[in-house]
């Protein structure tokens, strides 16, 4: 997953889970990872939603992976092309011994998108099925895992993954869903295709000095407050040249993070605002990445950001 709008770096196994690389059916139609005597045998109290008291027995061990229902939600259920936000405490089960544990406060979910080509096979089959308002077990093979990579997060190459899962919010939408708005003279004008992929186009004037807010689309959803996890998908252009330097939408996923982990400008057009809503932001380098841009990013010190964000969900 991109972290080009990152202004921290983020690290730990948790968003590992996510690789580098419509709307759901119903849950009648979805079919769940079965269960089995390796993800059965993963104690877990608590209260969903706080940190969950688990006890892995060393050594534990599966020849495929097995995901068991610890608590039923009776939310959304999360199935093939959904984006889940997920509070997760990771163990080796070789070892018995927690790796790390997020999610449980505001702005720490991990937020993965329900498909095993895009995020560790273990997690989409675990997730996958489970509604929001879930405690799910998962007990994950290498294979489906970190495999050999799996070093780096201390799980070795024939570790077994146990991941005690909380699936807080399902999103189903790929766009905004919210009433248009008129545009905003001066601003970049926005077309978007019928998938809902922004095509961005900038006027050839000079731009704003200051931070530009326009919504293109007013949702009628939760409010964004500051620090939450928010689920969008965005497509970020520079004004000097109008291309494209980062997008979800090719990706293929929407993605998640906190209002605490953008950039300053990207931050102020995301809090406030409600889910459903379409933004567009034009964004100078004082409240961009000022001086020091990503490396390889194609952003200079001196380039202002135009981002046109959907924001699907928020916790």
């Amino acid at each position: 997953m991109s972290k080009i709008l990152s202004t921290i770096a983020i690290a730990g196994l948790v968003l590992s889970l996510v690789a580098c690389s419509g709307t759901g059916s119903s849950a009648a139609a979805c079919t769940p990872t079965q269960s089995g005597t390796a993800s059965n045998s993963v104690k877990v109290t608590g209260k969903y939603g706080s940190a969950p008291k688990v006890t892995v027995k060393k050594g534990l061990t599966t020849k495929t992976t097995e995901r068991s229902v610890v608590i039923e939600g009776k939310g959304p259920v999360a199935d093939q092309g959904n984006t889940a936000a997920l509070a997760i405490t990771a163990y080796n089960g070789t070892t018995g011994k927690e790796l790390s544990s997020s999610g449980y406060t505001q702005g720490t979910l991990t937020v993965v998108p329900v498909d095993a080509k895009q995020v560790i096979p273990g997690v989409a089959k675990a997730v996958k099925c489970s509604a929001a308002g879930s405690r799910v077990v998962a007990a994950i093979t290498p294979a489906d895992g970190f495999a050999d990579q799996g070093s780096q997060m201390g799980v070795g190459p024939k570790d077994t993954l146990v991941l005690v899962i909380d699936v807080v919010d399902v999103t189903k939408a790929t766009k905004a869903n919210g009433a248009p708005q008129p545009p905003v003279a001066g601003l970049p004008t926005v077309k978007l295709a019928s998938n809902g992929t922004p095509t961005v186009t900038i006027p050839k004037t000079t731009p704003p000095t200051d931070l530009k807010i326009a919504d293109l689309k007013k949702g009628t959803g939760a409010k964004v407050k500051a620090g939450a996890t928010v689920t969008v998908q965005y497509v970020g252009v520079l004004w000097a040249t109008g291309k494209v330097f980062d997008s979800s939408w090719s990706r293929g996923a929407p993605s998640g993070f906190p209002t605490t982990g953008v950039v300053p400008g990207f931050s102020k057009a995301l809090v406030g605002q409600t889910v459903g809503s379409q933004v567009l932001a034009v964004i100078p380098p004082a409240e961009g990445y000022g001086a020091t841009p990503p490396a390889s990013s194609g952003i200079s010190p001196t380039d202002t950001l135009v981002f046109v964000v959907d924001i699907l969900a928020a916790d």
